[in-house]
């Protein structure tokens, strides 16, 4: 997460709107793509946004934030 002054950059900066518009949290989102047998960036990407419903900006910033952390 890059903050610059208050204002959150980066995939982090569509997280209170992924949680408002899917009900979860965040933290269940990355345990949801760590027990994917996915890996590959997009695939992930691909696969939320067909098993969810995940627009493809929410779906890309999740994914990024997980394999950053190692998913």
């Amino acid at each position: 997460m890059v903050v610059a002054g208050n204002v959150v950059k980066g995939p982090a900066s569509y997280f209170p709107s992924i949680e408002k518009r899917y009900g979860r949290p965040v933290g269940e989102w990355k345990e949801v793509i760590g027990a994917s047998p996915l890996g590959r960036h997009m695939e992930l990407v691909a696969w939320l946004k067909d098993e969810y419903g995940m627009g493809h900006g929410h779906a890309n910033a999740l994914v990024a934030h997980a394999l950053a952390e190692g998913k």
